[in-house]
């Protein structure tokens, strides 16, 4: 009989330490990677799950921002009595 074996899940906890710019810009070496082909299925699967690892990081990252943005304009609006802040 064959054996079953699985490779070992990839080591990701280094992602969770990456800034945005870091972790995006390993997501794009990884696509590339990806795309360009010539690996094997191990490999690619090892990078699928890094590429996907890193996507999450950088959600992480523009969800982070978005509430920041969102409180400073909740922040201003108060401070001008309510109103909605004017657009330039």
């Amino acid at each position: 009989m064959a054996s079953t074996d699985h490779p070992a899940a990839p080591d990701l906890s280094d992602i969770a330490s990456m800034g945005y710019e870091q972790a995006r810009e390993e997501l794009v070496q990884v696509v590339s990677r990806l795309e360009a082909g010539g690996t094997s299925l191990e490999e690619s699967l090892a990078l699928w799950e890094r590429g996907e690892a890193l996507a999450a990081r950088c959600e992480q990252w523009l969800d982070g921002a978005r509430e920041r943005l969102d409180a400073a304009r909740a922040r201003r609006a108060d401070a001008d009595g309510g109103e909605p802040a004017e657009e330039s």
